[in-house]
């Protein structure tokens, strides 16, 4: 596997709808089929993995990102994470959910840096206001989804991956465990703070 060069511009990111008549004769190789090939060195196995989980992988980086550029970013990043570590997959539980606690990884340490960068921002000097004229404009249109997305953004990185998993997207607590490596009492404490902190935010912004 370490001989083949992964490009992110040659993976695939529509598939086909043709089908040759050889192809139709057979079935589909599974997530794990594609998985040993991969390993064994085949590019196109891969490449099809990609094309399989790809509308997942947008669909959940979509949720962090503020911008196209950044959602490719994230994307990348988590197809470049699978590619690494394929050789981990130990087969014990569907490839989508292995896929998926390296997606919850890669979006937690995007939230991360993106936390940095702002905090570097405002010690530098420059001017840094999450409250813009267009959060004021949503909060008089009653437009709660950009209010909520612009809250989320005031949480510390572990508050808006509780908050996305928990509530945007309704996975329970032990899920959450899974995907994030932290216990599931840890998770119940983060989520109970995560929500009375947004609670807060959202409250003093419609205060102002």
């Amino acid at each position: 596997m370490s001989s083949l060069a992964l490009s992110w511009t040659a993976l695939p990111l529509t598939l086909a709808d043709a089908k040759t008549p050889r192809m139709a004769d057979f079935a589909p190789p599974t997530d794990e089929d594609l998985v040993a090939s991969s390993l064994a060195g085949d590019g196109d196995a891969f490449a099809e993995l990609v094309s399989r989980h790809k509308r997942r992988v947008f669909a959940a980086a979509a949720r962090f990102a503020r911008d196209d550029h950044q959602l490719d970013d994230i994307a990348q990043e988590i197809f470049v994470r699978a590619f690494r570590h394929l050789g981990k997959f130990r087969g014990d539980a569907p490839f989508e959910h292995w896929l998926a606690r390296i997606i919850v990884s890669a979006c937690y340490d995007f939230l991360r840096k993106e936390r940095r960068v702002r905090e570097q921002v405002s010690l530098d000097g420059a001017e840094w206001d999450m409250r813009d004229a267009g959060i004021d404009a949503a909060i008089a249109a009653g437009r709660a989804r950009e209010l909520v997305h612009w809250a989320l953004a005031k949480l510390p990185p572990n508050e808006q991956l509780i908050i996305t998993l928990a509530e945007l997207e309704e996975r329970p607590m032990k899920e959450i465990a899974e995907l994030t490596g932290w216990s599931e009492s840890n998770v119940k404490v983060r989520a109970f703070r995560a929500r009375q902190n947004l609670k807060r935010i959202l409250e003093t912004a419609h205060e102002r």
